[in-house]
């Protein structure tokens, strides 16, 4: 079986997800797909389902009723995944806004050793094409604030690129986890390292969306700056068993 699944999150990606999936299934390593819809109005899931003869037993649907957030379909995937019992599983967004190509990099340094990979815009300076100025710095100096407020040195801490290794998943009590939006990546980033695991930042160049809608709001920034200081007073009373 595989040792790879790529969980990506749709809600109204029907310029996007066909091509997406093909291009994922293009690669050289044999990469499973998970799509986690909300109930996409524009029909995003029906595409989905179309392409699934084409790549049984490859190509995975889980539809869920309505709009529920970022954080609860990685959540709702990654169970999935560690039922399935895949090594290596990935994050990553339907608009190629990441590189699918990079999904090999990121693989890469979790079998060389890091317990989870991070497609980082930031470790190498500021790798982001077609974002407005007050776009890349408010993104740039939201990982500034998480690192001041955790003391953890990761340049990039709202990334939505990642690779875990399943043990960190399967650590992390991911019940717990709380933050629905922009947040719930610093929160698993956060609690990752609380568990004595590894994170490699590993360099990607971030391109913003040509085709659909952004899903960025004001009400997601406001829950990861307020978010962050009670994410670091409540993980004083928490244990955080190494994994």
């Amino acid at each position: 079986m595989p040792d790879s699944i790529v969980i990506i999150p749709t809600y109204n990606e029907k310029e996007n997800i066909e091509r997406m999936i093909r291009r994922v299934f293009s690669l050289p390593h044999d990469f499973h797909l998970l799509i986690i819809d909300d109930g996409s109005p524009d029909g995003t899931q029906n595409i989905v389902k179309q392409l699934q003869p084409e790549y049984a037993g490859r190509l995975f649907i889980e539809e869920r009723a309505g709009k529920q957030g970022l954080g609860t379909a990685y959540i709702h995937g990654f169970k999935w995944a560690i039922a399935h019992q895949y090594d290596y599983i990935f994050e990553m967004d339907a608009d190629f806004s990441h590189n699918p190509d990079d999904l090999l990099k990121l693989r890469q340094a979790c079998v060389d050793g890091a317990d989870a990979a991070i497609g980082s815009r930031y470790i190498n300076g500021v790798n982001v094409v077609n974002w407005p100025m007050s776009r890349v710095l408010m993104s740039y100096f939201a990982s500034v604030y998480v690192r001041f407020i955790t003391r953890i040195q990761i340049r990039d801490f709202t990334a939505g690129f990642m690779c875990y290794k399943r043990p960190v998943l399967e650590t992390i009590e991911l019940n717990k986890i709380k933050f629905v939006g922009y947040a719930f990546q610093i929160e698993m980033k956060y609690t990752s390292v609380k568990h004595g695991f590894t994170l490699k930042e590993v360099p990607i160049i971030f391109t913003d969306r040509t085709l659909g809608t952004s899903k960025m709001s004001t009400s997601i920034f406001k829950e990861a700056f307020w978010g962050v200081i009670q994410m670091r007073i409540n993980s004083i009373f928490r244990k955080y068993p190494e994994g």
